[in-house]
């Protein structure tokens, strides 16, 4: 399976509240950071918590968003980033 996206790109995690085990944080809906690294792919654990086991695995990747853009009325250094891994199908290009 080949990735979508490379290290280095702007990527938006997508706005999508749907049922069930979700292992996306609700924070990170909707906001652009940066690509750090490919991390593999691997089951989906949306997936996998119903038991479906035969899912195509997904590109997990881990994604550098700055503080910011997570918390608007965050006060420490303006350079603080923080790391969340997410899957593939979470992922869209950023368009800012």
């Amino acid at each position: 399976m080949a990735a979508r996206f490379a290290a280095g790109d702007r990527v938006a995690v997508r706005r999508a509240f749907p049922p069930g085990h979700i292992r996306t944080p609700w924070y990170a809906r909707g906001a652009a950071g940066e690509v750090e690294r490919i991390c593999g792919a691997f089951g989906n654990p949306e997936e996998l918590a119903f038991g479906r086991r035969d899912a195509p695995k997904q590109t997990l990747y881990r994604v550098r968003f700055a503080q910011t853009a997570l918390w608007p009325d965050y006060d420490g250094p303006p350079g603080d980033t923080i790391d969340i891994e997410l899957y593939e199908h979470w992922l869209e290009p950023a368009t800012e």
